[in-house]
């Protein structure tokens, strides 16, 4: 995280000022759109799982898949500004969420957290850097700090599953996303955000 912080601060990226007449390339214009539709879908996929965690009796999963829906839904909000400020028109494909058992909701959410951690943003970002996009990769680099988190979190309530009876608060912070059970930091380890102004999602 801070490495992260660390580009990010180098890149003169602290605050979310876009420069709409800089140029940006087809595929980082793509990239940006397909970011957007994948981060609505997330939101409306984890909401779906909560609403199904909740009637199988894991308050604590349907907690922690509400605070990452938050997430999903900054993340989509950064993309779109994005978007928006290089006179695209952000459009989202919103397919009917596949809704299983909390366990296999999990496990699905595990699936895509990775892939989003380990391939998509990856790439996305490599390409925003050889462009020098500053406004795209903070946006990229975000997301998927906040992934990392989430494909550990989920993990880990996989892992206990049968703890996680009991709602429990997680905090997200407003501007990257980045989701904690245990804000036992200042500022946002990612963004530097301070910690008061993160959101408690129960």
């Amino acid at each position: 995280m801070k490495t992260i912080l660390l580009l990010l601060c180098g890149l003169g990226l602290t605050t979310f000022a876009l420069n709409a007449s800089q140029p940006i390339s087809a595929l980082t214009m793509a990239n940006l759109h397909a970011a957007f539709n994948g981060e609505s879908n997330a939101h409306a996929r984890y909401l779906a799982y909560a609403e199904k965690a909740d009637r199988d009796g894991y308050a604590g999963v349907a907690s922690l898949f509400r605070a990452a829906a938050r997430a999903e839904e900054i993340h989509a909000g950064n993309h779109a500004t994005v978007i928006q400020k290089f006179g695209g028109v952000p459009d989202a494909k919103l397919e009917d969420p596949v809704v299983k058992s909390t366990r296999e909701n999990l496990e699905a959410a595990i699936k895509g957290e990775t892939y989003e951690r380990d391939e998509m943003y990856p790439a996305f970002i490599r390409q925003a850097q050889t462009e020098r996009n500053p406004a795209a990769l903070r946006s990229f680099t975000f997301a998927r700090a906040a992934e990392v988190e989430h494909a550990r979190l989920y993990t880990l309530a996989l892992q206990e599953l049968e703890s996680m009876r009991d709602s429990r608060v997680f905090y997200v912070c407003p501007v990257c996303g980045f989701t904690t059970p245990q804000p036992n930091f200042e500022n946002c380890p990612t963004c530097a955000t301070p910690k008061e102004r993160f959101e408690q999602v129960i």
